[in-house]
């Protein structure tokens, strides 16, 4: 397929290329002063005086998309609003891969949703495991291609910076990939730790690799994980396709309302700032853990988070967890039977997380 005169619906389920999808009430361009197409209540709920939520939503908020848009460098249509990036690989899962027949490329240990979307669509899960070298736990590029070519894959999944490990991909490296997909699979590079990352956003790469999709979201860096607000950016082609598989009402108005405010230029300066400390206070760990005898090694990090191999890792565990500090355990993933992922905190919490491993080790 090239990139220039094949359209991006090659990719798609063949039966979702002319698909329409569900027409809610909301999808028909329609003026009026009384509402009586939907079946919806006359009068607000006594908890709702502001009637906020008494009609359905808009299923694309025009205000928030835009919004987005202008936060990600990319135009509305390119753009597609939804439950988080959850949603976004559930729906990408759905439109391109063919039940037991088409797969899901991932690279283990990442995170898990790749896994779960592909098993619940019947789609086949080809993992090409991170390669566990001096400079972290990277992905084989060159077998992430390969292994899709060969084993007939529709999505390569690449998570960077990647979860747990925080090792984020140069911009060489996602175009080259891409490339070597072009005609076989689509490269969803998911971008939820971007923001604390040296490496800029893959979305500069899509007017020259239509098959390439990126995930972001505003669960981390804007501090909105509760309000579900996750975007997929790609072709609009591709786009059209995921809206016509998404539910009728994806975005509640207050979650849309909320993520609007979140997104006001007071609102980027405070999270620009936070993202400041979380990456100084990421490099200030980095040292810290590596300093302690029972941690066999952290993995330099993109992301909001270390990834550290630890001597006894249940008896570090159990020691945050004696003083409230929960960190995700990550002993049950590939490749991490000895490793805690710990997020980075505020500077006094970092300092509980210190304080928690120095008082074991001197128990130990």
């Amino acid at each position: 397929m090239s990139q220039t005169d094949t359209s991006i619906l090659e990719l798609v389920r063949p039966d979702l290329r002319g698909f329409g999808g569900y027409k809610s009430a909301r999808t028909e361009n329609l003026r009026g002063d009384i509402w009586l197409n939907a079946n919806e209540s006359a009068w607000n709920n006594p908890a709702d005086p502001q009637a906020r939520c008494r009609r359905y939503p808009d299923p694309q908020p025009p205000a928030l998309r835009q919004a987005l848009a202008d936060l990600y460098e990319c135009a509305p249509e390119q753009l597609l609003v939804g439950r988080g990036s959850d949603e976004a690989i559930d729906l990408l899962v759905r439109a391109l891969c063919e039940p037991e027949r088409d797969g899901v490329v991932i690279s283990s240990p990442v995170f898990g949703m790749y896994a779960v979307s592909a098993r619940l669509q019947g789609a086949r899960l080809i993992d090409v495991p991170l390669v566990d070298g001096t400079a972290g736990l990277l992905p084989d590029l060159p077998a992430l291609a390969r292994t899709a070519r060969e084993q007939g894959a529709k999505i390569v999944f690449l998570c960077s910076p990647g979860n747990p490990t925080g090792y984020a991909c140069s911009l060489a490296e996602i175009a080259t990939l891409a490339t070597a997909l072009d005609g076989q699979a689509l490269l969803v590079v998911d971008e939820a730790y971007v923001e604390f990352s040296d490496v800029p956003s893959a979305t500069s790469l899509l007017s020259q690799h239509r098959n390439m999709a990126v995930l972001r979201t505003l669960s981390k860096a804007h501090a909105l994980a509760a309000a579900r607000i996750g975007v997929v950016i790609a072709d609009p082609e591709l786009i059209s396709v995921l809206r016509a598989c998404q539910a009728p009402y994806p975005i509640p108005t207050p979650c849309a309302d909320l993520a609007l405010a979140g997104l006001s230029a007071e609102a980027q300066a405070q999270t620009a700032r936070r993202v400041e400390v979380v990456r100084r206070e990421r490099e200030r760990m980095l040292y810290n853990l590596s300093t302690l005898s029972g941690v066999l090694r952290v993995y330099p990090s993109q992301g909001n988070y270390l990834l550290a191999r630890f001597a006894d890792a249940d008896a570090a565990f159990a020691a945050l967890l004696a003083t409230g500090v929960v960190v995700r355990d990550q002993r049950a993933a590939p490749q991490l039977g000895d490793a805690l992922r710990i997020s980075i905190g505020s500077p006094e919490q970092n300092d509980r997380v210190l304080d928690a491993l120095r008082l074991q080790e001197a128990a130990a």
